[in-house]
């Protein structure tokens, strides 16, 4: 006899566990499913513990400065690549068992193993226990997705790596190949050439974190190049041949000439699949690309199944995920009778994106370009952290904040940033973006000092040339 539930979640990242935790909190009986570890590739292999790994190279960076900052270091400074990983894969772990404890605290029930579904509100478990049949009122698909392999190389974990390998490495690069500049490829690009590895970056596009404003691709590309990355934009890897000492890369550069060079190792970075095949979705949801077709609130064609995550239409983004998590579990309870609950539909132009590198990247809504094709008149200002006090006593005064106005509304339609604690500071041009704020409450708005934040105050004034400090 199957085991019936209000919910059910079949993967439990970001988005699943978050959606699995707002059922129960709304008082519905709530399962989910997860084949491998709770927590998904966020926790585990992407999000958390990249950032660790990324935290040990920042931590190296500024030891190697150390006399920028008037300190002596005595002795050598060097890398431990085994305890570096060691400490990245223990902040993985402790978020695990943090789901873990989130689940029974909740009273989730969870069941290990490979769900497919048999209908839009029934699946069954493959798994220790053997099959396993659920039924619930409602299905919430969030199976997340996978690393886009090379179609003439695929990743073998030695040689050619994905997110994945990268973060376990066996040993350190010598030269490394990495193919795409979105936010993996950069990260670990910036990983590994401040962990002391020779790296090279291909981009097809004609600049790297292409989806980025124009002028941060311009700062980031000078900043990493500076480093000693190699930068390659317009161009594109036509051919890799792998053997057990390395890889043989045929690159094509943006003038249409092709030479052959040889790395140690490669990462691809050129995007990701949904994982959607062999799960039962045959006729129960409308597919592209692999991807899950779904409404504002997560609903697929079929009464009573619900997707959300990185199996749907994108920014492909652990804090979408959770968003979307929220908002389908209250949709679910809803329409289960709870009349007091009001989920609001997504609003992707409000959903921050955040990368790693060094310098750190950071933006929200439309660049300046996006803006003008979309047909608004712009005001557009940037505001250079060279003219931030607490940014040059850090000794961070490269990179800048931008912001991008109607000219004729004053409403706030994009925010860019590049530079130290970037990721941190966007979140207040996301509220101010979600309260439909113009310039004239950001002009009003006291920021304080010495903070790098005010350089986000500088920027809106900038727009309007009345910037103070440049």
């Amino acid at each position: 006899m199957a085991d019936k539930y209000d919910v059910i979640v079949l993967g439990s990242g970001p988005g699943g566990y978050v959606a699995a935790i707002r059922c129960a909190q709304l008082g519905l009986k709530t399962a989910i499913v997860e084949r491998e570890l709770l927590g998904g590739i966020c926790l585990n292999w992407g999000c958390i513990p990249t950032k660790a790994l990324l935290r040990s190279a920042e931590i190296l960076h500024y030891a190697q400065h150390a006399k920028d900052y008037g300190l002596k270091i005595a002795g050598e400074i060097e890398a431990d690549l085994d305890a570096v990983v060691k400490r990245s894969r223990g902040v993985a772990k402790q978020l695990n068992q943090g789901v873990t404890h989130l689940m029974k605290k909740n009273k989730i029930a969870v069941h290990m193993g490979e769900g497919t579904l048999t209908g839009p509100t029934s699946l069954t478990v493959k798994g220790d226990k053997g099959e396993e049949k659920l039924t619930a009122k409602h299905i919430i698909v969030a199976t997340g997705a996978r690393a886009r392999d090379l179609p003439f190389a695929k990743a073998d974990g030695k040689r050619v790596w994905t997110y994945r390998h990268a973060m376990t490495p066996k040993e350190m690069p010598k030269k490394l190949l990495v193919i795409g500049s979105g936010a993996i490829g950069i990260e670990f690009a910036s990983f590994y050439n401040d962990m002391g590895c020779d790296v090279t970056v291909v981009e097809m596009l004609d600049r790297i974190v292409p989806v980025e404003d124009k002028d941060v691709s311009a700062f980031l590309e000078k900043s990493l190049s500076k480093q000693g990355m190699t930068i390659m934009t317009g161009a594109g890897v036509e051919d890799l041949k792998v053997s057990d000492k390395g890889v043989k890369a045929k690159i094509k550069d943006s003038k249409g000439k092709v030479t052959e060079t040889e790395f140690s190792h490669c990462i691809t970075a050129i995007g990701i699949v949904p994982n959607t095949e062999d799960i039962g979705l045959d006729k129960l949801a409308d597919m592209e690309k692999g991807f899950i077709q779904i409404d504002d609130y997560g609903r697929t064609k079929s009464k009573g199944l619900w997707a959300i995550g990185d199996c749907t239409p994108g920014p492909w983004l652990a804090h979408k995920a959770s968003h979307e998590g929220v908002t389908t579990a209250e949709a679910i309870a809803k329409e289960l009778g709870n009349k007091d609950v009001h989920p609001h539909p997504l609003d992707r132009n409000n959903i921050p994106g955040c990368t790693y590198c060094h310098p750190q990247i950071a933006s929200v809504g439309l660049t300046e370009a996006k803006a003008k094709e979309a047909g608004h008149e712009v005001k557009a200002g940037t505001f250079p952290f060279i003219g931030n006090g607490k940014a040059i006593a850090l000794g961070e005064a490269e990179g800048f904040v931008k912001t991008v106005f109607d000219a004729k509304t004053g409403e706030l339609l994009g925010a860019h940033m590049v530079g130290a604690e970037v990721t941190e500071m966007i979140q207040g041009f996301v509220v101010g973006k979600t309260l439909e704020t113009t310039e004239a409450e950001l002009m009003q708005t006291v920021f304080p000092h010495p903070t790098i934040s005010e350089s986000m105050h500088e920027s809106v004034l900038a727009s309007y040339g009345r910037a103070l400090h440049i």
